[in-house]
């Protein structure tokens, strides 16, 4: 009989030497990961985000896929990157990566990443409320937290002024027909859809449907329609396709689901996404200045929403918007990676 044993062998074990190691912090906002590297990344030259940004697409893109493909990641992974601030007043920067690359905003990771940044005391707790000032590819987001006895009691931001470039526009899809869709900026562009109007289920049960038919939508309208972000060329690309239905639980206003990238769907309600949403119903007079809406996800986690006020950008008539959730610390990782792995740089299936 063989004795016991001596798990303390694996505890104690360290990568090789000429294995590289990557730390992360991961959390989730409403069942949405996010993996926050703080550990294993080169330093990324540039005086902006965007520079930065484009320096990490260029070079560093290896560190991406590394984290977000399998075998460590998995076809719906979301991560960041904290950098030094953009700007003197602002805490930190934010670099935002997924499937396919990195995307301009992402309101689950500013919910998720305040949460880590206060509960690690990167940012020290003030109470009654917390604010955090974050440098993103977008624009500046400012986050606040609610603070109870040392205890963050609820977690908000006010994303970049979001506005709607075009709405009733009709496009054909092969398989649908007619589909009208509105076009908005919440910090990413999207293609907003009434799902009940072509029949979609919002479902759990639907969700290979949801990305096929969303990818299909995307693809059309990226070539049906120019972007038109008035200061930032780089930000001219359609992040996805939204989804809204009116069949949702009580309590909410629509059920929302996103998706974007490479055929993502965001486990949260997207607070880029409901961002645009509430620019869309302000525009069409659906919502006041003020007037708050729940918007909840595929899983049922949901987002308060609301346009704290008017304001222009650009050439266009905008909202500032106001997004609030909860996020949790799911766990921390020290990823491995050896230089004979034929796979080390991660491989994605969908």
């Amino acid at each position: 009989m063989a004795g016991p044993i001596d798990l303390q062998k694996l505890r104690n074990w360290k990568p090789p030497e000429g294995f590289q190691t990557i730390t992360t912090l991961d959390a989730h906002t409403g069942g949405e990961p996010l993996r926050i590297v703080i550990d294993g990344l080169p330093e990324l030259p540039g005086n902006t985000i965007l520079q930065k940004r484009q320096y990490l697409k260029d070079h560093l893109d290896h560190y991406r896929t590394i984290l977000m493909w399998e075998p460590r990641g998995h076809a719906d992974m979301y991560g960041c990157i904290i950098t030094p601030p953009e700007k003197h007043s602002s805490d930190f920067g934010v670099i935002f990566m997924h499937n396919e690359g990195y995307s301009t905003m992402c309101g689950h990771g500013i919910i998720a990443v305040t949460k880590v940044a206060l509960e690690t005391g990167l940012i020290e707790k003030q109470e009654p409320q917390t604010k955090i000032s974050i440098d993103s590819p977008a624009g500046l987001i400012t986050s606040y937290a609610d603070m109870i006895d040392g205890r963050i009691d609820r977690i908000y931001f006010h994303n970049v002024a979001s506005y709607v470039q075009a709405v009733d526009q009709k496009i054909e899809i092969d398989g649908l027909g007619i589909v009208t869709y509105d076009l908005a900026f919440g910090g990413a562009f999207y293609a907003y859809v009434d799902a009940d109007q072509i029949g979609l289920k919002l479902d759990a049960g639907s969700f290979s449907e949801i990305i096929r038919t969303g990818m299909q939508i995307k693809r059309v309208v990226m070539n049906a329609i120019p972007l038109a972000h008035p200061f930032e060329e780089d930000l001219n690309f359609l992040y996805g396709t939204i989804f809204t239905s009116k069949h949702a639980n009580p309590g909410s206003s629509y059920r929302n689901v996103c998706v974007f990238a490479e055929g993502e769907v965001d486990r949260s309600p997207t607070g880029t996404g409901v961002s645009g949403r509430v620019a869309i119903d302000v525009a069409k007079g659906k919502l006041q200045i003020g007037e708050p809406i729940i918007i909840e996800s595929i899983v049922g986690s949901k987002f308060e929403c609301k346009a704290i006020s008017n304001t222009t950008f650009g050439p266009y008539q905008a909202i500032v918007p106001e997004v609030q959730g909860s996020a949790h610390i799911s766990g921390k990782h020290t990823f491995v990676v050896d230089p004979h792995d034929p796979l080390k740089n991660g491989f994605i299936l969908r």
